[in-house]
């Protein structure tokens, strides 16, 4: 199928994740246009083979299923105004972030106004994946609205699920960060003991990957982590953070307990005092590692 066939989607939002979207959009013959804040990310959607345009109004006058892959709220707010005036009736905005339910129910209802849907959309998948199409999307919100973009999703995801009622997809995309924030570092944790007991990091991967002791972390992040491989980030620690603020304000707003995820949070916080806010998640290995400086000194 040609790109005039599937169509065009719009991105707004260029980083680790819009630009792997573009990417596999483009692959599967989508015909792509974008903007970014950053130039070299519209220059790389150039080079990809998308259309880059110098702003969200652009964007939303150009396509009929957007895509916003925005670092925070107060973006999301910005580009809700934005394209306000030049979204086109009928037209479908996927917030695909990691983000409050109620902010993205304010961009729903503001772009409501002027004819258009706006769906729940949260990703749970790192940039490593995003580039192998290796992502689950969790869509909430109006089900017709689901179908004129599913296809699309499929482009650049392996699982595709429509869950529900708006905001449901947020909801799984807690559950699902909790489990990501504690087996990233229990990865850590156990690649850390593993090699004070002098075993083979690579001889440890390959052995506990299959087992029952594995997980999607570990898969993905023990690599890096054997490696001290942490940049370019697939998850930049200093966003992940407000991440795990949202998870904890959502346990809280649930009356639940959480033990572990609440034990994690230090060690995450210990990474950005150290400076690691553009390393990736799996830092969190040269943190603990680090905590072992003392003890092997004798002190």
């Amino acid at each position: 199928m040609t790109s005039e066939t599937k169509g065009t989607v719009g991105i707004i939002g260029l980083g680790i994740m819009g630009s792997a979207y573009a990417a596999n959009l483009l692959a599967d013959g989508f015909r792509v246009i974008g903007t970014d804040v950053a130039d070299d990310a519209r220059t790389a959607l150039a080079e990809q083979g998308g259309q880059p345009v110098g702003s969200a109004g652009e964007v939303a006058a150009g396509a009929d299923i957007l895509l916003l892959a925005l670092p925070s709220v107060k973006a999301l707010e910005t580009v809700t105004a934005e394209i306000a005036d030049t979204i086109r009736p009928g037209a479908v905005a996927c917030e695909m972030g990691t983000l409050p339910i109620e902010a993205k129910e304010a961009c729903r209802v503001a772009l409501a106004a002027k004819g258009a849907d706006v769906l729940d959309c949260p990703v749970s998948g790192t940039g490593a994946q995003a580039a192998r199409r290796d992502l689950s999307i969790y869509a909430s919100g109006d089900e017709a609205a689901f179908r004129k973009v599913e296809a699309s999703f499929g482009a650049f995801a392996r699982d595709v699920r429509y869950c529900g009622s708006f905001g449901t997809g947020m909801k799984l995309k807690y559950i699902a960060n909790l489990l990501v924030t504690i087996h990233n570092l229990s990865t850590a944790e156990a690649l850390l003991l593993a090699e004070r007991a002098g075993l083979d990091l690579n001889l440890v991967y390959d052995a506990i990957r299959p087992g029952a002791g594995g997980s999607r972390m570990f898969d993905v992040r023990a690599p890096m982590m054997i490696e001290n491989r942490y940049e370019p980030a697939t998850m930049k620690m200093d966003i992940y953070i407000k991440d795990l603020q949202l998870i904890m304000d959502f346990a809280r707003e649930m009356r639940t307990p959480t033990p572990l995820m609440a034990a994690s949070l230090p060690f995450y916080y210990a990474a950005l005092a150290e400076g690691r806010g553009k390393q990736d998640t799996a830092s969190l290995f040269a943190v603990l590692k680090g905590m072992t400086a003392p003890h092997d000194k004798g002190e």
